[in-house]
């Protein structure tokens, strides 16, 4: 299997940009998805035809190359693309290879200016959720590359409980469903990023850490999940974090994931919240008015997700349900590498597509439905 490098090229410039939309102010934006360089990647549509059959190198390059347009130009650790791209592929180095070190050093570079911006700009808009993102890479780097805990991961992981607020979660936009849309998910990502930093926990015993351990766990038990996609994610957050959902409660969200499964054996991200359910609400007119909706179809997103929450929580590969899920995937990818699944918000981009390929890149690898590279590539 082809190893496809992030090679990332970084400079003082880039790590300080910021979220900016430098690039669409030298191409139209509305022709890319992601562009940086020779990176140019169409908006995804329903219409991209299915590719004739798997090719997990394309899945890849589209999530690399994503990446990598999107940190040299945009430059933030953003929820929808860099963000999970962090969790997830240091955990995907036994399948495609180690990530590249550059993406680390993009890492700590916007460690770096995060560190120096005013605290009262940390709590607006998205910036609470960047925080988690980047605590949560660093963490997952030293977990699962490294294998030992960095004083960036610390850095990190103080920086994010400096920005906790009382209840015990953060600050969270409200209108960008899945991700920026409830303080609830992202007390979930939260929850990760304490459990995968390695060791990091026992060196945690000032009472002030302690205090904020014990109340991001308190709002995860106390607090009722919005929507049956919050409900997952905790699940998931459990892997990392145990003892975040009780054990009859996690049987019953496997049960309720495996009771989502379509007849086809993908899964739909619809189904999983009313759409009066997401952030406040304001997306539910325009949701109820698609095409299909009360019958809409599986996507990449949804169905890569619950095969990996579904795995995390011991639910085999053999699994019939898991099964029919890896069979969706195999037979519905694009062309372009991608899967598609239409977002939420607007019908410019679709960068839910972007962990609508990495979801299922996650699940045909932690189902061994793709081969391990040669350990002389790792």
């Amino acid at each position: 299997m082809r190893l496809i490098h992030l090679g990332i090229v970084l400079s003082v410039a880039v790590s300080l940009i910021g979220c900016d939309l430098r690039a669409a102010q030298e191409r139209d934006p509305l022709l890319h998805q992601y562009d940086f360089g020779a990176i140019s990647i169409p908006p995804a549509s329903a219409d991209e035809p299915t590719a004739e059959q798997l090719s997990f190198d394309r899945a890849v390059a589209y999530v690399e190359d994503g990446a990598k347009a999107w940190v040299n130009d945009r430059g933030c650790v953003s929820c929808h693309t860099t963000g999970w791209y962090g969790i997830l592929r240091p955990q995907l180095a036994e399948s495609l290879g180690q990530p590249d070190r550059a993406f680390r050093a993009f890492l700590e570079a916007r460690l770096r200016e995060r560190l120096t911006t005013d605290p009262k700009e940390l709590q607006d808009g998205a910036n609470p959720a960047e925080i988690v993102h980047l605590a949560a890479s660093l963490a997952s780097w030293d977990a699962y590359v490294d294998q030992r805990l960095s004083s960036h991961t610390e850095q990190a992981l103080e920086l994010m409980f400096s920005l906790q607020r009382d209840d015990g979660a953060w600050h969270s936009l409200d209108t960008w469903p899945p991700f920026e849309s409830d303080a609830f998910q992202l007390a979930t990502v939260a929850a990760m990023s304490v459990g995968m930093a390695p060791g990091w926990l026992e060196r945690a015993t000032s009472p002030e850490l302690r205090k904020h351990i014990s109340g991001l766990r308190e709002y995860l038990g106390r607090v009722t999940p919005p929507h049956d996609y919050a409900r997952m994610a905790l699940l998931w957050a459990d892997q990392y974090f145990p003892g975040v959902i009780g054990v009859e409660n996690k049987q019953e969200v496997i049960e309720m994931i495996l009771d989502h499964q379509r007849p086809d054996g993908g899964w739909s991200i619809r189904s999983f919240s009313e759409p009066e359910q997401w952030g406040r609400g304001n997306r539910a007119e325009r949701l109820r008015a698609e095409t299909g909706f009360g019958d809409p179809p599986s996507d990449g997103h949804q169905t890569g997700l619950a095969i990996v929450v579904l795995s995390s929580a011991g639910v085999p590969p053999t699994h019939p349900a898991v099964q029919r899920g890896v069979a969706w995937l195999e037979a519905n990818q694009r062309q372009s590498g991608r899967w598609w699944t239409q977002s939420l918000n607007t019908d410019n981009f679709h960068f839910i597509t972007y962990t609508g390929t990495l979801y299922p890149v996650m699940a045909l690898a932690v189902t061994g439905a793709v081969p391990s590279l040669p350990s002389e590539r790792r």
